[in-house]
């Protein structure tokens, strides 16, 4: 996921527009701009979608419950054994192999 500082940074590039031009069409300081850039600060949601817009994009946002479920996975990889995980790989193979057979 990319932050808001990269989204400005890729935005500006690819508008063909330096960080003092962009600051200039927004009313916004040059170093505020670097700053959200380099990710010293965040810049807030509406300054983000203010600076995409300016550079001639959209940044459409949507919200989506949060899925926790890798997390819980990722969790259980890192508690589990060496042998539990070859365990795992194991099982996984086999699942493949028979999804494959069908």
């Amino acid at each position: 996921m990319r932050r808001g500082g990269e989204l400005i940074r890729e935005a500006r590039l690819r508008a063909g527009l330096t960080q003092k031009q962009l600051s200039e069409l927004t009313g916004r300081e040059r170093s505020v701009i670097a700053r959200w850039e380099q990710g010293a600060i965040s810049p807030p949601i509406d300054s983000l979608m203010e600076i995409i817009h300016a550079c001639g994009f959209d940044l459409p946002l949507t919200l989506m419950p949060v899925d926790k479920s890798a997390d819980e996975e990722l969790r259980d990889a890192l508690l589990a054994t060496p042998s539990e995980r070859v365990e795992w790989l194991l099982q996984e193979r086999g699942q493949k192999r028979g999804r494959a057979g069908r």
